[in-house]
């Protein structure tokens, strides 16, 4: 059985296609493992849900932002914006089926020491932490209040985690730090304005992954496009995978067994 690690979607279908063409990919022995984001500004949104959906078993998925705005969208909770590629899946017969699995989903997946989140993961939080916290936002997005959630969920406040924080302030940060992270200061303070590479970093602030942990997980994630698979500085086991498929960069998977990667090229106007 070999897993792989897959880059962020984003509506990427026929690099996806091809991708798993090159891996030669066989869900009868082989496991896949998507860093979340499977959807969005890419024109095959809808046939990349269908797709992993269809895997069963054999896929593996965290939750990312855009794949959190979507199910706002759809669940009337938030309006599309500009260049949201979504229409397809709001429009499509099967939408239902598709969103209450991609509701479902976790915001952290591990087996051992291999940790993956969307944007990373905090060094504040040790990985059974992570794990804790992560499981409140999914039983929130499952139960019976999931709808007012997602409502809620949009907000750049609070900025930093502390222990006492209750309620929507509290899963409002867990869902930021582990789908929109990208800079934090020592003290693990999120900064939401930089979304760029490391020519950008704001005064005060580095990468996630460039402060020491207390453990050594080996971390999985996507979300920046913009460190092109790298992570330069880090203090930490971490692995980029959003190689900016979307972006005309190219689709990437890890094989978690040998540490070699696989990519193939973004195909500008194909899905």
């Amino acid at each position: 059985m070999t897993t792989y690690v897959v880059g962020d979607l984003q509506g990427c279908h026929d690099e996806f296609e091809a991708l798993l063409e090159r891996l030669e990919f066989d869900t009868r022995h082989d496991a896949l493992w998507l860093v979340g984001d499977l959807v969005n500004r890419g024109p095959g949104s809808l046939a990349c849900l269908r797709r992993v959906y269809q895997l069963g078993d054999a896929a593996r998925v965290v939750l990312g932002n855009h794949d959190l705005h979507l199910l706002a969208v759809a669940r009337g909770r938030s309006e599309l914006k500009r260049k949201d590629t979504l229409v397809p899946v709001l429009e499509a017969p099967d939408r239902e089926r598709l969103l209450d699995w991609l509701q479902a989903q976790p915001l952290i997946v591990t087996n051992g020491n291999e940790v993956m989140a969307h944007a990373g993961l905090p060094p504040q939080w040790r990985v059974e932490k992570a794990v804790q916290l992560a499981s409140e936002v999914q039983d929130r997005l499952t139960g019976q209040y999931g709808g007012a959630f997602l409502e809620q969920m949009y907000g750049n406040q609070p900025d930093i985690w502390r222990d006492d924080l209750e309620g929507i302030e509290r899963l409002r940060v867990i869902v930021n730090t582990l789908t929109r992270m990208r800079f934090i200061n020592s003290e693990g303070l999120l900064d939401f304005t930089a979304k760029e590479g490391l020519d950008s970093v704001p005064a005060g602030y580095a990468p996630w992954f460039t402060f020491p942990r207390h453990d050594d997980p080996h971390i999985l994630f996507g979300h920046w496009a913009a460190l092109e698979g790298r992570t330069p500085g880090s203090r930490v086991n971490a692995e980029a995978l959003d190689t900016g498929c979307v972006w005309g960069g190219r689709l990437t998977a890890l094989n978690l067994d040998t540490g070699q990667r696989v990519s193939v090229p973004s195909r500008p106007g194909a899905n």
